[in-house]
Formats: C-alpha cells, structure tokens, sequence
C-alpha cells in the first residue's frame, strides 16, 4: 500500500526508497497516476494523463534498479509537466481553446533531460491560456478552468502555472515543471505553499516551450523543498543550441561547496516586512524574518529597489509586444477571440500596436535596472523579500490589485522596498527561490531569495538550510481527496 506519507515525501526521499526496494517504480507509478486521475480534475490541475507511457517507462527503471544500474536522485521519481511543453505525439494545448488539438512530433529539451535523468513522466498540468498573454483579468481564463487552491478550493492556485502549484501540494506528482515570465513560478509556489526556482535567464533550454516573451521566458522545478529544486536543476539546466536564448552554460548541485553563512550578506527593506498586512499575514513574515536572523549570517543591510523606474509599466510593455509579435497569426485568424478571458484577447491584439519607440524605450530602462542590479549586489549576496505579501485571492476576484502591488504600484505613498521585486527580478534575468515561510488564517505564505546571474547554489543552500529549522515546507493541506 502507498499511502500520504509518499505522496507528500520528497523527491529524494522517493529515490531512496525505491533504491532500498520499499516498493516498485510501477507500484509507485501507478498510485500517483491513479491519484492524479482522481484528483487533478478537483483543483482544475490536469491537461493529459500520460499513464501508459508512464508505466512502460517504470517498468524499465524497475530493470535498472533490480541491475544497480542507478542515474541519479531523480530515477523512478514520476513528475509532471505544465502543457506549454511539447510532449511527442500527445496533445499540447498551451491552456487555451485555439490549440485544444495541437500536437508536435518531439519532446521538448526539458522533457528529454528529466526522461534521460530516470523521472518518471505521468502528465501534463493545467495552466492559464496562452501563459497569461495579453493580461487576464479572473482566474478563469483558461481551457481547463480556474486553478483551485488545495489549501482552500474557494482560493486560486496562482498563474500562469497553476496545475503545478496545486499538483504538487496535492502530492499528485512527485514534483513538477512551471515556466515564469513575470511570476508564474514564484506565485503559485507561494499561494500553494511549494517551494519554487525561478532560474537565471538562459541556463534552461525553452526548445519546445510556448513562447510568450522571448527575453524573458524561464522554465524552472516546483518541488517540496529546496533540495528537490537543486536535483531539478541539475538535471535540466545546460546549454542548448536549439534555444536562441540558452546562456550555454551548465550546472551542478554542489550546494556544500558554497561560502559559510557567517560571510553571506542579505539584504531586505524593512518596509517589507513591517509594512505587510496586519494580523496573521505580518506576524509570520516577521517571524520568518527572525529565523534567518538566526542562521548565522553577516549583518543584515538595508536596501532599496530604486523609485524611479516604472518596473510594471517595463514589464508590461515588453512582454505585451513580443507577446503580439508570437500570436500574431492567432490575431490575424480572429481565433483569439477564442479565449476564454476577452480582456486577454484584447490585450493581444493591442500588443500589436505598441510602437517600436516604446518597445526600445522599455529595453533601454530594463538595461538601467539590470546595472542597478548590479550595483546593488556590490554590498549584498541576497535580497530577502516576500515572495507575495499576502494569502491566495478568492478565485472570482480579479487580479488587478494583486499585480498592482507585485509591481511595486499599489497605493499612494509607498515605502521604497523591494515591493517590485518580482517583476525587476524577472526584467533583470535574476534566479530566485522561493520558500513557504508560514500561514495566515490556513493559508500558505511564502519568501523568495534573489541572487546575482548564475548564483542557484548559493539560494539553494541557504534555502536548505531555513529548511532544516522550518516545516513549512513539509505541511500538508488539510483535506485531500
């Protein structure tokens, strides 16, 4: 029998027990599979279940294992994938009515590197249509319906991976594959209580994702712990020639190699913390806040994202005109009028006519905030801020006053912080983790670590660390099933 305690274990964990022969590749295969059928549809969180293909391939890593012929700390682990990756030969519907029969003969380079890895593929994850592109106004804006949060059903999972978010903290998959743009990692991973890796621009190959910004799409591990995002990474980052975008460099887990904490600086806006939601909301940040206090690290430094860039409006703008340019046979088609959000669609079709002064100008202030970036990781290794500053929504509410404050606009008189972090992060190709750091009314918050370019290891071992004196991470949502 296979019970919550592997449903909810790590990555690692399942490794080890399949290699000690606790049970099957196919046992457990075929209990997440039947999980995921069950349950997937609750939270609106499966596009496909690939069972067949699923077993076959336990059935030959049960070959490897009964062989000693081990890969790796990701052999025999199944996983699942958000729909904007090609799988050969099955429907990949990008979560959005016109593509609902689209299908590719490969498998994108990420699928590959998991399968090749020793993971177990058992599906395709529901997502908001077309990652978000144009601006969606309501959670309901995608082909399998509004992702539902497993903490609370009446409560979005987040966007635009929002089948990852609610697979994995439903432990319907070992772990998971979302992409970010501008937050579709770091949101769903904080609403659901996950722990999610936002890599540097260009060390995953996006060859066989949907694009819908092509300088700033990333793909990135949704996992039960910072350790598990560490073995995803490894497996999956490397350059990639079919990847216009890849960064050509490669990467290793080697989070014992990294710095003591006595000699990492962080850096934070108190105004982050102090400034939170009253109540519930504020008293765990700052408790979070106080156990990094105490990992050990250099004196904490005070910082700022500088106030005079527009970070939402330069978001906004490049994404929406390369986003216009990828779909614009979709506008041209009329079939954008097929999606489920109209304020998406129009979103597209007005992505068309930004002009290309504006576009340049965008690009010009990201190149002063990326330098900003760069002045600021002068003094600091980390920037430590709320990965979100407050519980999941009500899945009928609409967005706009959630983005207001991710890009740093919501209310007169905001303190300077690193309220916008998200979105300059994302403009600056900056890594990011994100970490479950507490609840508010039994709901999961969460905390993101922002490093320089290339500095995972460095993330990854200090999330490991705030780890091992938490269980955020290891909390389960109250009634699945």
């Amino acid at each position: 029998m296979i019970g919550d305690d592997v449903f909810y274990a790590s990555a690692a964990d399942l490794n080890r027990r399949l290699k000690a022969k606790e049970f099957s590749c196919v046992e457990l295969t075929r209990a997440y599979c039947d999980r995921l059928e069950k349950l997937g549809p609750k939270y609106n969180a499966l596009a496909l279940s690939l069972r067949k293909t699923a077993l076959s391939k336990a059935k030959d890593i049960d070959g490897e294992i009964k062989r000693e012929r081990f890969r790796g700390g990701l052999q025999g682990v199944p996983f699942a994938v958000k729909d904007l990756l090609s799988v050969a030969k099955f429907p990949t519907t990008w979560g959005a009515k016109p593509y609902a029969t689209q299908v590719f003969d490969y498998d994108a380079t990420v699928v590959k590197k998991l399968v090749k890895s020793g993971g177990v593929l058992i599906g395709k994850l529901a997502m908001v249509e077309l990652a978000g592109g144009g601006g969606y106004r309501y959670p309901a804006a995608s082909l399998h319906g509004p992702g539902l949060n497993p903490w609370d059903t009446g409560r979005w999972s987040g966007g635009s991976s929002s089948g990852s978010g609610s697979a994995v903290a439903a432990g319907l998959t070992g772990y998971a594959i979302g992409s970010e743009t501008n937050g579709s990692i770091l949101t769903p991973s904080a609403f659901c209580g996950v722990t999610g890796l936002r890599p540097t621009y260009g060390l995953v190959s996006r060859y066989g994702a949907m694009a819908l910004s092509w300088t700033m799409d990333k793909l990135g591990p949704m996992c039960r712990s910072a350790e598990d995002c560490g073995l995803v990474l490894n497996a999956i980052a490397g350059g990639d020639d079919q990847d216009p975008g890849s960064a050509g460099k490669s990467f290793y887990y080697t989070p014992q190699y990294m710095r003591p904490a006595k000699e990492i600086r962080i850096g934070y806006a108190p105004s982050d913390f102090a400034g939170a939601p009253e109540g519930a909301v504020r008293s765990a940040f700052q408790a979070a806040f106080q156990v990094f206090q105490g990992m050990g690290f250099a004196p904490f430094k005070e910082v700022a994202l500088p106030e005079e860039y527009p970070y939402g409006a330069v978001g906004s703008t490049i994404v929406n005109s390369e986003a216009g340019s990828i779909f614009e046979e979709l506008i041209a088609s009329g079939k954008v009028d097929e999606l489920a959000d109209q304020r998406q669609a129009q979103g597209l079709k007005a992505g068309l006519e930004i002009p290309a002064k504006d576009y340049l100008k965008a690009m010009r202030i990201r190149g002063l905030i990326q330098q900003a970036f760069r002045e600021m990781f002068a003094n600091v290794d980390i920037l430590l801020a709320p990965a979100r500053n407050n519980v999941a929504p009500v899945v009928t509410e609409p967005l706009d006053r959630m983005r207001a404050a991710a890009a740093g606009t919501a209310g007169p008189g905001r303190p300077a912080g690193l309220g916008a972090l998200t979105t300059a992060g994302n403009l600056a190709g900056l890594p990011a983790l994100c970490l479950p750091c507490g609840f508010a009314d039994g709901l999961p918050l969460a905390v993101q670590l922002v490093g320089r370019p290339f500095s995972e290891n460095l993330l990854l071992k200090v999330g490991v660390d705030f780890q091992a004196r938490t269980d955020f991470h290891k909390r389960r949502p109250p009634v699945v099933g």
